[in-house]
């Protein structure tokens, strides 16, 4: 239903719609009883903590919770032909950089037929899969890149 709250492991979703709804019984509430003044600054409040605290709240996400004992490490991973994978290597970690990714460790190793696997390891503990999403998809497109693609491992 709507404003259900999930936790899935350590993240909890859904935990934003749940309280907007309720704030919107609220606002509900107050015009109800005639409350009208109340009901509108109210809802200014409600649009400005969502609208203004959104950015905020992409920042905290990205500050690695403690940098000795990452929980999460991600990793993205270019297949490419071996003539073009320096320009590949080059082209990845620039555009990682552009989304605010900063890269910690490339890996280059050779594959069978021509082609060689790009990994790079972020230092960030905390993505955006669409962001992440976005530089992947930019990198298939790419002449002599035949994959691209990331995931996310716990430190075990």
């Amino acid at each position: 239903g709507a404003g259900v709250i999930m936790k899935e492991g350590m993240n909890v979703r859904g935990l934003n719609t749940a309280a907007t709804l309720w704030c919107s019984a609220a606002v509900g509430a107050c015009a109800g009883t005639d409350m009208l003044a109340e009901a509108a600054l109210l809802t200014l409040y409600v649009l400005l903590g969502n609208t203004l605290l959104r950015p905020l709240v992409n920042l905290i996400n990205r500050i690695p919770i403690d940098e000795q004992a990452l929980e999460q490490t991600y990793e993205v991973r270019v297949i490419a032909s071996h003539q073009a994978m320096e320009e590949m290597r080059k082209l990845l970690v620039e555009k990682l950089d552009e989304a605010k990714y900063p890269v910690g460790d490339v890996e280059i190793t050779d594959r069978n037929a021509g082609l060689s696997k790009i990994l790079a390891t972020l230092v960030s503990t905390s993505i955006d899969p669409e962001e992440i999403d976005a530089v992947t998809h930019f990198m298939e497109k790419q002449p002599g890149v035949f994959y691209a693609g990331w995931e996310g491992s716990s430190k075990d």
